[in-house]
């Protein structure tokens, strides 16, 4: 029986590979084809369709890197061929370069007129060009034809324009015209999806026997002479195995078109303008020839993309979403990153997502869709229900290299409390194919079985691979109700939430982040990108403060319409290839040019607002953008900077320098480290006994995959510490401050520090600037410190998170790269310190007990890396590192000393002090906004969080009169019972802990 099954499965594979699937297609004949080799940047289809072709002939070479080639086809169907199916057949040269759909050439069929058809990738080839051929029809359409290069490591300079060589990669292998057999082609379908469920199916169950003996009687129908004229012989053996009901416990996959396009990846933003307008072309053509196809888009960017660029692609695309089959997801600008964005980015993500969707198809989206991120903030449920949606989709978690994830259904509890109905498909990829591997596993895979019967499962191509097939669409229909299968239904992702939360509402509960133990070089991969998205977002802060407050008091013109498009440049940059850093070199040149034109255009508006708030005078007016006032001014106003007890330095290089500004003590040593740090207040040290803080550490780094994407545990292994200086010198002693500058050298960089104790500051601030010419290595700067932590506190998005230090599980010592905002802070009862920053966002915590009984617990800060795959030069050059250590400090000053080193005091000349618009008279909560609203209705918004972890209760005031007040959702629209009691231009709140709260106030007219 064994031999049997051998033999009919190998003579199936033959046959279908060398007789059946060949017979799809019969006669063709050829197209005339010419060509136009654009000269550099893509060009508009008018303008491509106009060009002056010449001849071209297959096996021609086109396509250097990142070029664009248009192909004119024409032709005559034959008359021959009349009532026919004819199909145009066109392959760019797909398998000589590439690894498949989305990675590989690309192209758009148009019509002479310009509008665009459908896509053609490497597993869609096709187009139809007549379902009934009449015979002599001429045939002419123009392809535009993406040469985009393979991206492959260990090292590629094929990742920039401008570094990639000038040679092509493609050649033209096939156009023609082509009689389609419509029989054949179910009959291959047929075949594929019996005899892939077949072979998953287990050795003693007997559908797998009944099947094998269905497809060799139907095997022997089959005339290998004459294929197309006995395949529904063959078909009508088959049939009865295919009509062939599941079971009524089968599990139930939803199925949902999909296409997950990275926003940039291995190509730049331009390229994926071009790669989904081919995917939606591609997605609305199946979905004239397939009524149930039903498919989901996310990110709302793309879609602003096809309407600004591809206004007729856009149109079809909304009628297809009129009639309920082109379903818009996701509820978020683009599918960012999650573990690095600020928390008021991570709002707009959702206010322009979900807006854009409410303005172009009056939808309210429900699902949150981050299948690819690398890792999602605790943060996250809370904004989920704050921005109106209720489920939550990602698939990455499975990628997680030590524990795997015990549900795939579940309740995901957040920072504050709040809990999102959650999904992972256990199918474990979202280009799902259908194919009997997969099905199969899905089944087995699920973790919730018993309790829980319902999946999800994304089909289609991705990365511009061009979404669904019309074989998937195939395949799909067949398994919709079949023995020994999963049953496959295609419907909306909100139809499977709803259905799984009705199945399963009682779901297990997982608390806190869902963080991927993997990609954990993110965090630190590209710095400048990631200096610059943090830089973009505080001044984002200051430019919405400050002109609000101008507006509110003057005749300043509030910028809405520029401030919507710069915020949408920043949350575009936070998708999860670009801030994570680990996309390829164009993508960063470009993000670093961009962050340096939205930095400019914010100082713009910011100058402008603090200008005409000053007023006229000749006084030094200091704004204070943060949130919490310093050196006597209030937060979010201006006025007079007072400093605290002189700074004063003993001491010299010999034996060492001791700073003391009467909240701290100082001492820096003649290699330029620092040997203690005394909170005077506690009079207590804050270094373990005969180590060094500000220790600058270097270690190799070469991960085993994914260069850019990865940080491996074993790099700890070996450490160097940069400890000899070629400098060290006091640059500034004053009353207000005192600065070391220290100087050193290693392998092909430097770095040049500043050691600075300010007059009224608790924190030593450093500044560093490193001239970066390492490879593979990666730069730590460590701060032990003398406490017994078992725990470290880490900044997210409007709270932080608290993490284990110890390895007592698999779990906790997966975490030995951790992602922290502005602050990371540890404590044991009664005392703590903190180590702060102003652009890095990787850390890690360890601890170790002393010789003399004490337990040092060490913060280092990820400075920089530098992989060379998919950017060989990544983070090369020079770059400016701020960041801060404050001993004594609890939760509210790590808070507090986390907004004072990203948002600097700004001095302009006017005529005196600001009095800021909103007050809070609580430091635990926080102001983290302040705007006016997006509707232009004048009304002050302002967003507030508690920050540290408890409940809190405080009273917001404004100097305007207030008419009313209401609490909101992030779109800023009233929450059922959302009006709130003004009483003296105050409204009175009280938060639980982190719980982040939108007042919309009106002002008196």
């Amino acid at each position: 029986m064994h031999d049997d099954r051998k033999l009919i499965e190998d003579r199936l594979e033959r046959v279908l590979r060398e007789r059946i699937r060949p017979a799809v297609y019969g006669e063709s004949t050829p197209f005339t084809v010419a060509v136009w080799h654009a000269p550099g940047e893509p060009v508009p289809p008018a303008e491509g369709i106009a060009a002056s072709y010449e001849p071209c002939q297959l096996g021609d070479e086109w396509g250097p890197p990142w070029g664009t080639s248009w192909f004119r086809m024409s032709g005559q169907v034959p008359a021959a061929w009349a009532g026919q199916v004819v199909e145009a057949r066109i392959d760019l040269g797909f398998s000589n370069y590439g690894w498949g759909p989305g990675f590989s050439a690309e192209g758009l069929i148009y019509r002479p007129d310009g509008t665009a058809i459908k896509g053609l990738h490497p597993d869609n080839q096709w187009m139809r060009v007549s379902d009934k051929a009449e015979g002599g029809e001429e045939v002419l359409f123009h392809v535009e034809a993406a040469a985009n290069p393979r991206i492959q490591g260990p090292v590629t300079d094929l990742g920039d324009k401008a570094t990639a060589p000038d040679k092509c990669l493609y050649q033209l292998d096939r156009a023609e015209l082509a009689v389609f057999n419509p029989e054949v082609y179910e009959l291959v379908h047929d075949f594929e999806v019996l005899d892939e469920l077949m072979r998953q199916l287990p050795l003693d169950q007997p559908r797998r026997w009944e099947i094998l003996r269905v497809v060799g009687k139907a095997l022997d129908a089959v005339d290998l002479r004459d294929v197309p004229g006995t395949a529904a012989a063959a078909r009508t053996v088959l049939a009865p195995a295919l009509a062939a009901p599941a079971t009524a416990s089968a599990h139930r996959l939803s199925a949902i078109g999909h296409a997950h396009i990275d926003s940039a990846w291995l190509w730049p933003l331009r390229e994926t303008v071009r790669k989904v307008a081919r995917t939606a072309s591609n997605t609305v053509d199946l979905m004239d020839d397939h009524p149930e196809y039903v498919f989901a888009m996310s990110q709302a960017q793309q879609l602003a993309w096809i309407k600004e660029y591809r206004p007729e692609v856009y149109e079809r695309v909304k009628e297809k979403v009129a009639s309920g089959q082109f379903v818009p997801v996701g509820g978020m600008w683009v599918e960012s990153d999650t573990n690095m964005p600020g928390g008021e980015a991570m709002a707009r993500q959702f206010v322009h997502g979900k807006r854009f969707y409410l303005d172009e198809f009056g939808l309210e989206t429900e699902e949150v869709w981050l299948p690819d991120s690398f890792g999602y903030t605790a943060a996250l449920p809370q904004l989920v229900k704050l921005s109106g949606s209720k489920w939550f989709l990602t698939q990455k978690i499975s990628w997680s290299q030590s524990n795997k994830f015990p549900h795939h259904t579940f309740w995901w509890e957040g920072l504050d409390g709040s809990r999102v109905f959650t999904h992972f498909p256990p199918i474990d990829t979202y280009n799902v194919t259908f194919s009997g591997e997969q099905m199969a596993h899905a089944v087995t895979n699920f973790r919730d079985k018993g309790p829980a019967s319902r999946s999800l499962a994304p089909f289609g191509h991705g990365d511009g691979g061009g979404g669904a097939t019309r074989e998937m669409l195939a395949r799909a229909k067949r398994l919709s109700n079949l023995e020994g299968s999963a049953r496959v239904d295609i419907e909306k992702p909100s139809v499977f939430f709803e259905k799984a939360h009705a199945d399963y509402p009682d779901a297990p509960v997982w608390v806190g982040e869902l963080y991927l133990e993997l990609h954990r070089g993110t965090y630190t991969s590209q710095a400048k990108t990631k200096q610059g998205n943090r830089r973009s977002e505080h001044l984002l802060r200051e430019a919405e403060l400050w002109a609000a407050t101008a507006a509110v008091r003057g005749d300043f013109a509030y910028p809405h319409a520029e401030l919507d498009r710069l915020w949408k440049i920043v949350l575009l940059h936070q998708f999860h290839d670009i801030l994570p850093g680990s996309s390829i070199a164009w993508v960063h040149r470009q993000a670093a040019e961009t962050y340096a034109s939205v930095a400019a255009e914010l100082e713009s508006i910011i100058d402008a607002a603090q200008r005409s708030l000053a007023g006229a005078g000749d006084h030094r007016v200091v704004f204070n953008a943060a949130p919490h006032a310093r050196g006597g001014v209030a937060a979010g106003g201006a006025g007079t900077v007072s400093s605290g007890e002189p700074v004063v330095v003993t001491g010299s290089a010999d034996d060492g320098w001791s700073v003391d500004n009467g909240l701290i003590r100082v001492g820096v040593d003649g290699r330029g480290l620092v040997t203690s740090v005394v909170d005077l207040a506690e009079q207590r040290e804050a270094l373990p006994p005969g180590e060094v803080a500000n220790l600058l550490q270097i270690h190799p780094d070469l991960p085993n995959h994914w260069d850019a994407w990865d940080v491996d545990s074993f790099y700890r292994n070996t450490v160097t510490n940069l400890t000899e200086a070629d400098s060290v010198e006091i640059a500034y002693a004053g009353l207000t401050k005192v600065t070391f500058e220290v100087r050193r050298s290693f392998g092909a960089s430097s770095v040049t520090q500043s050691i600075t104790v300010n007059a009224g500051s608790a924190t030593v601030d450093f500044d560093t600037e490193v001239d970066w010419h390492e490879s593979e290595t990666f730069l730590k700067a460590a701060f032990p410190i003398d406490v017994r932590a078992e725990t470290s506190a880490a900044e997210t998005q409007f709270g932080h998170v608290r993490r284990a230090t110890h390895t007592n599980t698999s779990w906790e010592n997966a975490k030995f790269e951790i992602c922290a905002h502005r602050f990371l802070h540890v404590a044991e009862p009664g005392w703590g310190a903190a180590v702060v920053n102003d652009s890095t966002y990787g850390h890690d915590v360890t601890r170790a007990v002393r010789a003399d009984g004490g337990t040092t617990t060490t913060v280092r800060l990820s400075l920089l890396r530098a992989p060379r795959f998919p950017d060989p030069d990544t983070d090369q050059g020079v770059h400016r590192l701020r960041y801060g250590f404050a001993p004594g400090a609890d939760i509210a000053d790590a808070v507090r000393e986390g907004y004072r080193i990203n948002l600097p005091e700004r001095a302009v000349t006017g005529g005196g002090p600001v009095e800021p618009l909103v007050s809070v008279d609580n430091d635990k909560v926080v102001v983290e906004a302040v705007k006016l609203a997006d509707d232009d209705s004048g009304d002050i918004v302002v967003r507030l969080y508690e920050a540290c972890g408890g409940r809190a209760n405080a009273r917001l005031t404004a100097s305007v009169p207030l008419a009313s007040a209401v609490e909101t959702d992030l779109l800023e629209r009233a929450l059922p019972e959302g009006e709130r009691t003004v009483e003296a231009d105050g409204v009175a709140v009280s938060l639980r802990p982190f719980q982040i709260v939108t007042l919309r106030l009106a002002r008196q007219s």
